[in-house]
């Protein structure tokens, strides 16, 4: 009774403004827009609606990535000889939006939002102006959010994806990440960056592996004639073809020369090319590429494969599976192989193929598991020595040297289809009547207005249901339901770790991946709101940050699923002693390098603010992952480092002083935090730590372990001895003095009470990976 009544005052109201608008011409917009001010926005729903650079060279709008899915990106005008454009930036291309009712938007703020459904923030530059702000595009395809003044607010050659374009630097803690696929534009596995030594490298990040592979890692900088010896980190590709780097990395393009259009693109097979545009034939050629040997490429046929030299092919290779083993996966075959029988160590009857002509750059025998994992075989007559594959007794001569051959060039395409619900408009008599009348006043305008707005009243688009179903294509993020977690902790009965988020608890998957899952403590947030947040930790991705592959949100149970660590926590291990001085030097490296990636390199400005050595997790070669990250403040990177915050957060002993003192919090109470950490691994002593006190030796005293390193420092001159008289007794006599002497000063500089003295995160890895000597 109370929707009818509610829907028969509707009519008026659609009626006023029929009236209204009927004097109004009857379009409101242009297809082609030079410029966005603040108010305005851009509507998927509108294709036609798009940025143009002033001379038509680039366009920026809503590009489709499947079916009912859109990322806002950057484009060559003018289309290839098969009618496609390229694609040269994307603003959300791990978070597609939804085809309906999302728009791009720059608020009288001067925010640049992008908005998924009308509902969820998926994207926003995190910038602001007092004065009047306009969105422009120009020429060069670099996509600018200035002030009347000129200064620039915000710009995409600040954000590459996986394209370089002329005059647009690749600078520190930037990188360009490869697609995943031909026709699947998510982050890839492939990244160009700078390396820690200022190098600049091609890195492979899949899913279970890492690893450098270009230049060849195995060669040393001024073999490659690479230079470390820069603080600047800076590449950029002329318009002529001329691409020059600060490591002395250069190269010039085969066809160089002013007025043709060129990019430099991270590919999603990894290798880094440089393309120009023919544009009579309209199509792009290679006017030169990074590796010339494309089975160099570390990852690209999956574990469990081989790759081999075919000249033929469009990349120069072809892809086998190694005999007794078949593809995973047709339409991601980045997946490799998997095997075609069951054996485990138990069985006894297994024996080894012979294979001729192969190698592996990394081959890994799991002692006592049911398979093998080849990575990046190569197949090639250089090889003169055979390579030996364990299979069934029974079924071994049945290969004879044959493997299964694929191709990895071609993928099958691969639409993405995001679920989305939407509830259809009910049919009501007197609405109809009263549409058909306003229509005869109002005339075709008046239909369409009262049409629009009856849609756009009554749609519901499931937001969340997008943004889960696209993570867990593009990244493997997914949600959970409360019984699977359920059961796969068995009723949560193994209890592996707590603290004041909530309680940790070991789990199998369904997959058989053994996981670590914490229920929340205190968990009130909606499911939208909760999945906004924790899709953000999805997407994070470090080999230094714990991984976390989903979340579960049902009522009051609100779960987050990580990856187990074999060797626990720091904390327990500097509590049984089990780790060495080169154990706790590469611990204390590893750290830094998760938490700069999260201060300087995510895609969301993130402060930790409860680094403690129970949140620095160890895998089964004592690797460091930072861990409990998702939990903090996530802070946008535009909007200043810089946040208010309810309560202290951290654990006592840990905290900055910033937090007790109720001054601006930033990515510094990390950086303190990390120096008590760092001084807890040298001293083997808790930061609130028992000694005898200056007046009486009976009394004991709680003194801060910071002050206490600082005293035992000044009280003695040598360097030897200060450092005997801190050192954990469980590394005595066996550490490198030197290099001890710069982590204790770099911990020292990192607890300064000032904050502005404490050195970033960045820099603290350059002086403990560079050896530097401390300034202390």
């Amino acid at each position: 009774m109370h929707n009818n009544n509610h829907f028969m005052s509707m009519p008026i109201l659609i009626l006023f403004i029929s009236l209204t608008l009927s004097f109004l011409p009857l379009s409101f917009s242009t297809p082609y827009i030079h410029s966005l001010n603040k108010g305005s926005s851009l509507s998927v729903e509108k294709p036609d609606q798009v940025l143009i650079s002033p001379k038509g060279v680039f366009s920026a709008g809503f590009h489709s990535v499947g079916d009912n899915a859109y990322c806002f990106a950057i484009w060559f005008s003018e289309p290839l000889y098969d009618g496609s454009h390229t694609i040269v930036w994307m603003a959300n291309r791990d978070q597609p939006i939804n085809g309906r009712l999302s728009k791009l938007c720059l608020l009288q703020n001067g925010n640049l939002i992008l908005t998924d459904a009308g509902q969820l923030n998926v994207w926003a530059t995190g910038t602001e102006s007092i004065s009047s702000a306009q969105l422009l595009l120009n020429d060069t395809g670099n996509l600018v959010l200035l002030t009347l003044e000129g200064l620039i607010l915000w710009q995409s050659f600040d954000s590459p994806t996986d394209t370089l374009l002329p005059n647009q630097p690749l600078i520190k803690n930037k990188k360009l990440v490869s697609s995943r696929s031909q026709t699947n534009y998510s982050s890839g596995f492939y990244n160009l960056f700078f390396d820690n030594d200022n190098v600049l490298r091609l890195l492979f990040a899949g899913p279970e592996t890492s690893s450098i592979y270009w230049p060849d890692p195995w060669l040393n900088n001024w073999e490659t004639l690479r230079s470390s010896y820069n603080d600047d980190r800076t590449a950029v590709l002329n318009s002529s073809g001329h691409f020059k780097s600060t490591d002395n990395f250069e190269f010039t393009a085969v066809d160089s020369g002013i007025g043709t259009q060129k990019r430099l693109t991270m590919d999603y097979d990894g290798n880094i090319r440089l393309y120009s545009l023919d544009k009579i034939g309209k199509i792009w050629s290679v006017s030169w590429q990074a590796i010339q040997k494309p089975c160099n490429i570390h990852g690209i046929c999956g574990p469990n494969s081989l790759c081999t030299y075919v000249p033929l092919e469009k990349f120069g290779r072809r892809c086998y599976c190694i005999p007794g083993y078949k593809i995973k996966s047709h339409t991601d075959q980045s997946l490799g192989c998997e095997p075609e029988f069951s054996l485990s160590c138990s069985d006894g009857e297994a024996g080894f193929l012979e294979l001729h002509f192969t190698g592996a750059m990394v081959f890994t025998n799991y002692n006592c598991y049911t398979k093998s994992l080849l990575l990046n075989g190569y197949r090639s007559t250089g090889f003169p020595d055979p390579m030996y594959i364990k299979l069934p007794k029974v079924t071994l001569k049945s290969y004879t040297n044959h493997v299964q051959g694929f191709s990895s060039d071609c993928p099958r395409p691969v639409s993405l289809q995001l679920n989305r619900t939407y509830k259809k408009p009910q049919e009501n008599e007197t609405l109809q009547f009263l549409v058909w009348f306003a229509s005869a006043i109002g005339g075709v305008e008046i239909i369409c207005v009262c049409l629009v707005f009856c849609f756009l009243y009554r749609t519901r688009p499931d937001s969340v249901a997008t943004t889960q179903s696209y993570l867990q294509i593009a990244t493997g993020f997914r949600k959970f339901t409360y019984s699977e977690l359920k059961q796969a902790t068995h009723n949560f009965g193994e209890e592996i770790g707590r603290g004041g988020g909530g309680i940790v608890y070991k789990g199998v998957l369904s997959d058989h991946r053994v996981a670590a899952i914490k229920q929340l403590n205190d968990a009130n947030q909606g499911e939208a709101e909760f999945l906004a947040e924790a899709s953000t930790i999805g997407r994070v991705n470090h080999m230094n940050l714990i991984e976390v592959w989903g979340y579960c949100a049902e009522g009051k149970h609100q779960l987050l699923v990580y990856e187990y660590m074999e060797h626990g926590s720091l904390a327990e291990n500097l509590a049984t002693n089990t780790l060495d001085w080169v154990k706790r030097f590469d611990i204390a490296v590893g750290s830094a390098k998760g938490l700069a990636y999260l201060h300087e390199e995510c895609l969301e400005w993130v402060l930790h603010c409860d680094v403690k050595p129970q949140n620095i997790l160890l895998d089964s070669n004592y690797h460091p992952k930072v861990a409990d990250f998702g939990l903090s403040k996530l802070l946008n990177r535009g909007g200043g480092h810089n946040s208010s915050f309810s309560k202290v957060r951290g654990t006592r002993g840990y905290t900055a002083p910033e937090w007790i003192f109720n001054h601006r919090i930033t990515s510094k109470v990390d950086v303190y935090s990390y120096g008590v950490v760092v001084l807890e691994m040298v001293t083997g002593k808790s930061p609130l730590t028992n000694s005898p006190s200056s007046g009486n030796s009976g009394d004991m005293e709680q003194r801060h372990l910071v002050k206490w390193v600082r005293e035992k420092m000044n009280e003695t001159v040598a360097k030897e001895s200060w450092l005997e008289e801190i050192i954990d007794p469980v590394m005595k006599g066996r550490y490198d003095a030197s290099k001890m002497e710069i982590l204790v000063g770099v911990a020292l500089q990192c607890v300064e009470e000032n904050k502005d003295a404490r050195r970033t995160m960045s820099q603290v890895i350059q002086r403990l990976v560079h050896h530097e000597p401390s300034d202390y």
